[in-house]
């Protein structure tokens, strides 16, 4: 095999991104099933970033971002920075990984800090919102 010398675009931006939602989410009282984490981080990032609001694309339907989802969950798990239960099929946040999410969120005037609030804010209000769909 080849070495490469450029990094892919997955690499650089997306997985990354993709990792710290999936960080929020288990990091959240509710933990995501694994089944669900796909769609949750699609309908997240299109509930707290403007750009996606909308649009026709429906992230959290899009099996693209459902692979790398995928992926950047494998990364998490190899760093130890999330478990998967496999009995429940939930995703828990590990004492390293919540220490990497506080440290994130922790300086309050950074752009990242925010974002990551805003991530946090939308998957709570997606999950109240499906927990009111379901007793309507």
């Amino acid at each position: 095999m080849e070495p490469r010398d450029e990094i892919s675009n997955d690499a650089l931006f997306q997985l990354p991104l993709i990792a710290l939602v999936i960080l929020i989410l288990s990091k959240d009282k509710r933990k995501p099933r694994v089944a669900e984490i796909g769609q949750f981080v699609g309908e997240t990032l299109e509930a707290c970033m403007p750009a996606f609001k909308g649009t026709s694309q429906k992230l959290g339907w899009s099996a693209t971002l459902r692979i790398r989802t995928v992926t950047a969950l494998g990364f998490l798990e190899k760093a130890s920075l999330v478990t998967v239960d496999n009995r429940k099929g939930k995703v828990a946040i590990t004492e390293l990984g919540k220490k990497i999410v506080e440290r994130a969120i922790g300086n309050e005037a950074d752009d990242l800090s925010y974002n990551l609030a805003r991530v946090s804010r939308s998957y709570r209000n997606l999950c109240v919102a499906r927990q009111l769909d379901l007793v309507l």
